[in-house]
């Protein structure tokens, strides 16, 4: 490349000159960063202006300055700095940067000719520290001086792009965890001697770090903090982050002293509006979408049509970090960021109001997805709500705040039974719904809805007592009030309750007679759809092999009519049980390969652990025990995220049982526990991959669709005790 002309990398920035525009010497060890320093490098090998940008105190100046340093032998006329953040003029922008490279003219022309003709001839990477607030003039002065100078190549650090031509961009992001640690640990033990992570507070080492998003000026200033404090009570102080964190080292850049300062000089340079969108996305926890900013944030003075272009600015600024995942394009505001504007939000006065309409974004967004969860479109489904969890947790405790709205947060969290259940949340959709429970709300439908889905989700866990009371609440409720939608799902987790207590003459009765209400009611949806194949599950149990099969093919027509899956996976667990019970072994191996890549897919624990407790018999049965063995290992680790044990049940305990009592005798005792042990040892991909072909897994997510308008503060049409998913 004709610009490197040098070859080879310095081990380390060499003492500073005194030349004006020299690189400074680093004053501590830099941390971290490989991959980072690697694309830098790797961009300046083929771009001639690459921009670093990042929100305040990520250590922009710091990679930058360390990659220029890595850099610099191989510039025939090295590498000089300009530091802009103390410049506060436009028009001195071009004599700053002849300072630093030492252009010294006199005949009266633009300093910028003079520039231009001076780098003309010169092979030189140029580095632009703290340009944000000169964003307009720097982007002019390097655009003309990369035309004029073909040697030059600009290395620019700054919180937003400069936006010129041929310009590549590195955004930076927060150190790792690991890295963020050892930042944290190495700038301690220059504080307190001797100081290193240890047992003790490793633990809250690694939480400071997170809550203090991997930024490295805030994990130095915490660190700081060590003089006076330890680790868990700086921890304990984070609320009052901004007051928490300041430094008193002299030297450094004023806005380097404080996280307020870091992140107020962001807040600086935006406009209004943006400063508004800034304060009024502070009430989003983790990620969100343009569609619910656009509802939650719009107002007289931030159109919704006109927030898209605000969105945007505040991703150049590094003020919102924009990502792509399984849900769709999201952004997102690192913590420290958010409570900056949360304190904004709250000086305006406008939290509250902002907070309601959050909620009922979330509110409307779960009664659409719900409604949508009997579809093709299940897989969108559940990663749309995956990615919202933070926003919905943030809804639920909205409203579970004021007892005049206890009703939406039951209704809420009845609503989401679908991701409690089918996405592998029973233990946190219990601690929701016993919230709300406890409150005592003023709309029955609501409250009613709440307790059939704790009932649901209490007989999932094996809570045998739990899950009667609730039921029986239920069905009391619903006879009181005429509901007959409640009733009837009363009646088939009742019946469910039944089917796991092995008691299956009851099962049955009651499973048949939530189906026919069902009916009548005019009811189709995923669970009324899952009481059929439970039903075929108690006939099963039975021997009444063939009657289920007929009851579970009739559930996978309708799946098949609608697009469902989640369903579809357990009447497939049916089949596959009836085959293996028919000696089918090969039927049924392939049946639980289809059931097992579903239920990984939606990652339902449950679904997960009963299809590998029944492949490890199929594997028993195929001749191999110590694979039989692995696979009840990997069930065993399964069971604890999800409740009781195979729900304690004798019927659902019969094929880990046979296995565990077959392959013991085949292996021994001591083989037998040895191969326990390695699946005990798998996590639920490794698991799920021993048993799918060539170890594939289906895909978990697809991209998300945009999904229907919030609910007002009334549950929408208030199906609030059903399901919600009637199908018209």
């Amino acid at each position: 490349m004709r610009r490197f002309t040098r070859s080879g990398t310095a081990s380390g920035p060499p003492p500073a000159p005194a030349a004006p525009g020299s690189l400074p010497s680093e004053l501590n060890r830099f941390i971290g960063r490989e991959a980072e320093l690697a694309a830098l490098t790797g961009r300046l090998a083929s771009a001639r202006l690459v921009t670093l940008t990042g929100v305040g105190g990520v250590g922009k100046s710091r990679l930058a300055l360390h990659g220029a340093a890595i850099l610099q032998d191989r510039f025939c006329d090295g590498v000089r700095l300009v530091e802009l953040s103390a410049l506060r003029e436009p028009h001195l922008l071009d004599h700053a940067v002849a300072e630093a490279l030492a252009v010294a003219d006199h005949s009266g022309r633009p300093v910028r000719a003079a520039l231009g003709d001076h780098l003309a001839g010169r092979e030189l990477l140029l580095v632009l520290d703290g340009f944000e607030h000169l964003v307009d003039a720097c982007a002019g002065l390097v655009a003309e001086l990369l035309r004029r100078a073909p040697g030059l190549r600009v290395l620019a650090a700054g919180r937003r792009p400069l936006e010129v031509p041929g310009e590549q961009v590195v955004p930076l992001a927060p150190m790792n965890a690991t890295d963020a640690a050892e930042l944290f640990a190495d700038r301690a033990a220059a504080v307190v001697a001797g100081f290193t992570v240890g047992p003790s507070h490793a633990q809250a080492v690694g939480e400071l770090c997170r809550r203090l998003d991997g930024i490295p000026l805030a994990l130095e200033l915490a660190a700081g903090r060590l003089r006076a404090l330890s680790v868990e009570q700086v921890l304990h102080r984070l609320d009052d982050r901004f007051r928490l964190l300041t430094g008193t080292a002299r030297g450094v850049l004023p806005r380097h002293q404080t996280l307020r300062c870091a992140i107020g000089w962001s807040h600086e340079l935006c406009t209004a509006r943006e400063r508004l969108l800034w304060a009024r996305l502070s009430v989003f926890a983790g990620q969100f979408d343009l569609e619910a900013a656009e509802y939650v944030c719009s107002g007289p003075e931030l159109p919704a049509e006109e927030l898209l272009d605000v969105i945007e600015e505040l991703v150049a600024q590094s003020v919102l970090v924009r990502e792509e995942t399984a849900a769709g394009v999201r952004y997102r505001m690192l913590d420290t960021v958010r409570a900056y504007g949360a304190d904004w939000l709250a000086a305006a006065q406008d939290g509250e109001r902002l907070r309601r309409r959050h909620r009922d974004w979330y509110l409307g967004l779960a009664t659409w997805c719900e409604l949508d969860w009997f579809s093709s479109r299940q897989a969108e489904i559940a990663a749309r709500v995956e990615a919202d969890l933070p926003n919905l947790r943030i809804a639920l405790e909205q409203s579970l705040e004021s007892a005049s709205e206890t009703y939406l947060g039951q209704y809420l969290a009845g609503t989401l039974w679908f991701y409690w259940v089918g996405c592998g949340r029973l233990s946190e959709g219990r601690h929701w719904l016993d919230r709300a429970l406890e409150l005592e709300g003023d709309h029955d439908d609501a409250r009613l809805k709440a307790l059939w889905v704790a009932g649901y989700v209490a007989v999932l866990q094996g809570d045998t007592v739990a899950a009667l009371a609730a039921l029986q609440e239920c069905s009391e409720g619903a006879e009181r009030t005429g509901n007959a939608t409640a009733a009837a799902y009363a009646l088939h987790r009742t019946g469910c309750l039944a089917l796991v207590r092995d008691d299956m003459p009851r099962a049955e009765e009651l499973l048949r007679g939530a189906l026919a209400r069902y009916r009548e009611i005019g009811e189709l949806n995923s669970t009324v759809l899952l009481g059929q194949v439970e039903l075929a599950m108690a006939v099963a149990f039975r021997g009444e092999l063939a009657d289920a099969a007929r009851l579970c093919q009739d559930v996978l027509e309708v799946c098949e009519d609608h697009g469902e899956r989640w369903t579809r996976a357990y009447a497939l667990f049916v089949l596959a049980f009836a085959a293996w019970s028919g000696g089918e072994t090969g039927r049924a191996r392939g049946l639980l390969e289809e059931c097992l890549g579903i239920h990984h897919a939606f990652h339902d624990l449950l679904g997960v652990a009963l299809a590998i407790e029944l492949v490890a018999l199929v594997a028993l049965d195929e001749g191999d025990a110590e694979e039989a063995a692995v696979l009840q290992g990997a069930a065993g680790r399964i069971w604890p995220s999800v409740g009781l044990p195979r729900f304690g049940s004798r019927h659902f305990g019969l094929p880990h049982a046979r296995c565990e009592q077959q392959a013991r005798g085949l292996l021994g005792d001591a083989g037998y526990e040895r191969a326990l042990r390695v699946g005990s040892g798998l996590d639920l991909d490794a698991a799920a991959a021993r048993v799918l072909p060539s170890g594939g897994v289906l895909p978990a997510r697809r991209p998300a669709v945009r999904i229907g308008p919030p609910a007002t503060h009334e549950p929408a049409a208030s199906p609030s005790a059903s399901g919600g998913e009637t199908a018209g």
